[in-house]
């Protein structure tokens, strides 16, 4: 509609979106450029630059430029449900009309907005696969919003409502395609009465509001294989004959598919565990029966127990299928008469049981010295009085005791509640000092040499709450590390009651600053007056390292062209770094672009910057070879271009991470993806995966698996999107196989092979950055990556499949299993021993 000045028209105004699109021109000086004011309520928020290219426009106006159209979204506050009053203006405050249906010659200065709120969903019926109805849902409320998981679906076959069900299951697929929320998978079985043959239609809807998801309806014959349709009748006829087919009903039984087992699952998980844990302990007593019975002296302090908890810890005890051992209890001056009942109860019960009681309450130090001032055993064990001990436990603890020779022992454990589930399993990796400055991840059940007990002297009540993890410190003081063994089994079941720190560390909360002052002290005595910090007020420990030694890095960046990404990277850490010992290798690999090879002379001035140019094919292990040559400092950070580096301690955290503690070879940081989930957390080895990131798409907010993705602790790979390490020993151990492994695995190779010399690898929880996960060549699941991919592969399997870290990683607990979510999915009981 004309004005004085301007002329212009609105084209569209779709009133679910917001969105509004036209044109004006500034009919005084059509070279310019239109600026529109755009109100709400009469109130400007925001304004808009009318430099579209609109041809058809310039056509009739025979206007210079072409730059006359606009289109712009109404801000997110009109889209609060409620009615607003929306006009547009040009800069003489005239309005440009909106169209009137009614008077097209008139138009309105301004029309009426109301957004109605409504779910929009993306979402896909994958189909059915092993028996389950599988598919992902996620839903947003209004274009602005983050899409969300957790939606209700609702399933009905042939019209007939078959289950509900919540989109909550894991799918990192969904989570990498989109850059969603990961756990908005659902998974539903068929009822077998529908797998008959027929043709069946599967309708899955949202909730409340009944809408169709993509893919849906799915009309389907729900036909099983013949040989799983085979296998299904056979099982209904044995659940008939039951007896006399029970050999073949099992075998059935092994062929149907079936779900791994989680920790969503541990109770019944467990409660399959044990009773295979019992047969083998006995298959191993048989055919390897123990040479010696040494005394082991179990200690137990107790104030004022409960009853059934305390008679359920020492009957665990006096079922031990190991018999020579005592049980001292220690009555910690509870002047109750119905714990001094049940001690002599007990006492009369079994001559191998002896009790103590001390005149004044001294706490659980005072009273556990006391227990150990009076223990006759070769071993002493330490147990909790409201816990609970495997019936094989002693007998496990000893034979690896007499195999090992370790002078510190310590075994798996998990949780019973007040209902006999089990629950929230500890599942320990080899030993680990740099965790153990974290957390008491030994915890229970702890089996040591009565000779190493009486060393390491008396337990301090100034540290009661943390007073057996001051105690283990002191312990791995005075040992070396081949004298502490892990034994991988669950042999200990630790109470779970409302009033126990197995519920609530809240209920000790003066354990949080004992267990500071432990730590503290602990490295004190071995010369670093380090500074220990609780990790968000749990028994969680960070530490701060004091160390003034500076050595120097070079920081390798491999890259072709994608400057954007690479100038970011580099920029990153000239400005944020507060380590200044580096310095910065770029090795060009044939980039071609104009404005990379300008920004490449432009940097290679700054006197921290060097560029390697390598005119070869694509080799990531032989780029960063060549570079590391090149380089004269004591450290190399091998970082990828599309890693972006924003906090100022990054490198002073790696680099003290390697002078921490003995034998480091390299450190990984944590690396999160652009939605600030976790993209690298350690990587696990093993023959079925070659190597998987850890704790990969949770929430960077998350604690991970027993703290692993807050606490600094050994992995037995990293990967090298970021990978810290010592430049003699990477030249000792050949650098990356450049011929074997020019792209995939080379990072996990060099790791074990590291690790393999006797050196360790610790990733850094503290140093964290966000890696746009292969950015600058693609994924390898490409199809033109397949046969490399293959092969590389094939060159990891075949070089480390006889070497034991590979075989069952020291650092990943072997119940989980690797090829599905790490430390959640568990292997089957019986395959452990396999």
């Amino acid at each position: 509609m004309p004005t004085d000045q301007f002329r212009g028209f609105v084209d569209t105004i779709d009133s679910q979106s917001g969105i509004i699109s036209g044109w004006a021109v500034n009919l005084h000086n059509p070279a310019r450029v239109a600026l529109l004011h755009i109100l709400m309520d009469g109130q400007e928020v925001m304004q808009v630059l009318c430099d579209l290219p609109r041809d058809d426009v310039r056509q009739v106006l025979r206007t210079a430029s072409n730059k006359l159209g606009f289109r712009f979204k109404l801000p997110q506050e009109a889209f609060d449900g409620e009615s607003h009053d929306i006009s547009i203006r040009f800069a003489d405050r005239t309005a440009l009309l909106l169209p009137n249906e009614d008077k097209p010659e008139e138009g309105h200065e301004s029309f009426p907005f109301s957004f109605t709120p409504h779910t929009e969903y993306q979402s896909c019926v994958d189909g059915i696969s092993e028996g389950l109805l599988r598919g992902w849902v996620i839903s947003r409320n209004h274009p602005n919003a983050a899409w969300s998981d957790g939606v209700v679906v609702s399933v009905r076959i042939d019209g007939v409502p078959i289950g509900t069900v919540r989109a909550n299951c894991y799918r990192g697929d969904v989570a990498e395609a989109l850059q969603g929320p990961p756990n908005c998978g659902f998974e539903l079985p068929i009822p077998q009465r529908y797998h008959d043959g027929l043709s069946h239609e599967i309708t899955v809807t949202s909730m409340p509001d009944d809408i169709p998801l993509s893919g849906s309806p799915l009309l389907t014959s729900l036909a099983d294989d013949q040989l799983t349709t085979k296998l299904v009748q056979i099982e209904n006829s044995i659940a008939v004959l039951h007896q006399q087919l029970t050999a073949l009903r099992n075998t059935t039984r092994s062929l149907i598919p079936r779900k791994p087992l989680n920790l969503q699952h541990y109770d019944r998980w467990a409660k399959s565990y044990y009773p295979l844990l019992r047969e083998q302990t006995a298959l191993l007593r048989k055919a390897h029966p123990l040479k010696k019975a040494p005394l082991v002296s179990v200690l137990c302090p107790t104030w004022r127990p409960d009853e059934a908890d305390f008679r359920a810890a020492i009957e665990s005890v006096l079922n031990q299928t190991y018999e020579n051992w005592e049980l001292i209890l220690v009555d910690d001056g509870s002047q109750c008469e119905q714990t001094r009942d049940l001690l002599k109860e007990y006492r009369k019960k079994d001559a191998r049981i002896r009790t103590f009681s001390l005149k004044v309450n001294r706490g659980i130090a005072g009273a556990t010295n006391k227990a150990i001032s009076h223990a006759k055993g070769d071993y002493i064990a330490f147990f909790d009085h409201d816990d609970l001990l495997v019936d094989v436990a002693l007998e496990r603890m000893v034979r690896a005791a007499l195999e090992t020779g370790a002078k510190l022992l310590y075994c798996d454990e998990d949780k019973v509640d007040a209902g006999g589930h089990f629950l929230e399993p500890n599942l320990k990796p080899a030993y680990d000092y740099r965790y153990l400055l974290g957390c008491n991840y030994i915890c229970h059940l702890t089996f040591m040499e009565a000779e190493t007990v009486r060393q390491v002297g008396l337990l301090e009540s100034r540290y009661n709450g943390a007073q057996d993890h001051d105690f283990l410190l002191r312990t791995v003081e005075i040992i070396p590390r081949e004298a502490i063994h892990h034994v991988p089994e669950i042999l200990y079941h630790w109470r779970k009651t409302p009033n126990s720190t197995a519920s609530n560390i809240g209920n000790k909360g003066y354990a949080v600053q004992a267990g500071i002052s432990c730590v503290a002290d602990h490295l004190k005595r071995k010369g670093i007056e380090a500074a220990v910090s609780s990790v968000e007020r749990l028994s969680l420990y960070a530490v701060d390292w004091p160390f003034a030694e500076r050595p120097s890095v070079s920081i390798i960046i491999p890259f072709r062209d994608q400057l954007d990404m690479t100038r970011n990277c580099v920029e990153s850490l000239l400005k944020t770094q507060t380590y200044s010992q580096f310095d910065i290798i770029l090795v060009d690999n044939f980039s071609v672009q104009k404005d990379t090879l300008a920004w490449l002379e432009e940097i290679s001035a700054h006197q921290q910057v060097s560029v390697l140019h390598v005119e070869e094919p694509f080799n990531y292990a032989r780029l960063n070879n060549l570079a590391a040559k090149q380089s004269q400092s004591d450290l190399l950070l091998f970082l990828n271009n599309d890693v972006i580096i924003t906090q100022p301690d990054f490198i002073k955290k790696m680099v003290l991470e390697t002078l921490a503690t003995p034998n480091v070879g390299a450190v990984g940081a944590r690396l999160l993806y652009p939605n600030g989930t976790i993209q690298h957390a350690g990587v696990a080895v093993g023959p079925d995966v070659i190597g998987v990131h850890v704790h990969r798409l949770q929430s960077s907010k998350d604690f991970g698996y027993i703290g692993r993705l807050r606490l600094n602790h050994e992995v037995t790979a990293v990967t090298g999107a970021a990978l810290l390490v010592s430049h003699p020993l990477f030249d000792e151990v050949g650098g990356f196989d450049e011929a074997n492994l020019a792209v995939a695995y080379n990072d996990v190779d060099l790791c074990l092979k590291i690790r393999d010399s006797g050196h360790r690898i610790i990733f850094c929880a503290e140093a964290e950055a966000v890696h746009h996960e292969s950015y600058s060549r693609g994924s390898d699941d490409r199809p033109e990556h397949e046969a490399r991919f293959f092969n590389e592969k094939q060159v990891m399997l075949e070089r480390w499949k006889d070497n034991p870290l590979f075989k069952k990683d020291p650092a990943y607990p072997h119940y989980f299993r690797q090829d599905l979510r790490t430390f959640f999915d568990l292997h089957a009981p019986e395959d452990l021993w396999s």
